[in-house]
């Protein structure tokens, strides 16, 4: 165990350095985001309360880590281009060990963009500062790892060349099927089903009412938390195989 710990600690700094190394997609994921919330506040929030930062904010929090796909998943195909991981795999790391330390060097950037989008969203509405806010940032790293471990997935599984088109269904899924930029009452039932049978609208959901109030526990924070921990334990578990079914080819 403290073999594989001390394994995970050298891939986790090894990958904090990559990222490093790349600002551009580091600022990418955060600014744009950012600019979204701001813009998005001034054009519509007189206009609908959907847009009002209460719910804005929070939503742009999961909004942006759906880009930590595509980042994740640029991360670990380029190493896969360099051939990096190629001479990983002949080492003694285990493939839940690489899963691990992609995972973890992504957090740190969870954390900037929640806290930042809250600060920022705070400025215009000082409400946000309060407990709701506090139990909403560590919650925000839960539904991140979804966007995580999607992006490792389809990372160990595309080339350099298609991981771009291929991870923007994680940005369009959030964006059509979370209900952050229009209401979803006038919608049929059956994609209301679909939505909340997904983790998109789920994390959405999750970090709003951490924000606003939780007035049923069951219905606004069990099953929300419950339906994206399946879905991210889902996801780790078919990037560890993917993983491990690479290693095995090499």
């Amino acid at each position: 165990m403290r073999k594989s710990l001390s394994r995970i600690a050298t891939l986790t700094i090894r990958n904090v350095i990559e990222i490093i190394r790349d600002p551009l997609s580091l600022i990418f994921a955060i600014a744009l985001p950012l600019v979204m919330e701001v813009l998005f506040y001034f054009l519509f929030h007189e206009l609908t309360a959907q847009f009002e930062m209460r719910y804005l904010a929070p939503g742009i929090v999961v909004f942006s880590q759906a880009f930590l796909t595509l980042f994740t998943g640029m991360l670990i195909s380029s190493d896969r281009n360099t051939c990096f991981l190629t001479r990983l795999y002949v080492s003694r790391a285990k493939s839940y060990e690489f899963i691990a330390a992609y995972a973890l060097a992504v957090l740190p950037v969870v954390l900037v963009q929640s806290v930042l989008f809250f600060i920022i969203g705070g400025i215009f509405d000082p409400s946000l500062f309060g407990s709701g806010m506090f139990a909403a940032i560590p919650l925000s790293l839960i539904t991140s790892l979804f966007f995580i471990s999607l992006g490792i997935l389809l990372g160990a599984l595309c080339n350099e060349k298609s991981i771009g088109g291929v991870s923007s269904i994680a940005i369009a899924g959030q964006s059509v099927l979370s209900g952050m930029w229009f209401p979803v009452d006038g919608l049929g039932g059956g994609i209301i089903t679909v939505m909340k049978a997904l983790p998109f609208r789920n994390a959405t959901l999750l970090i709003q009412n951490a924000v606003n109030g939780i007035s049923d526990l069951s219905a606004d924070f069990i099953i929300p938390l419950v339906i994206v921990v399946a879905y991210t334990a889902a996801t780790f578990v078919a990037a560890i195989t993917a993983f491990a079914s690479k290693m095995r080819t090499k």
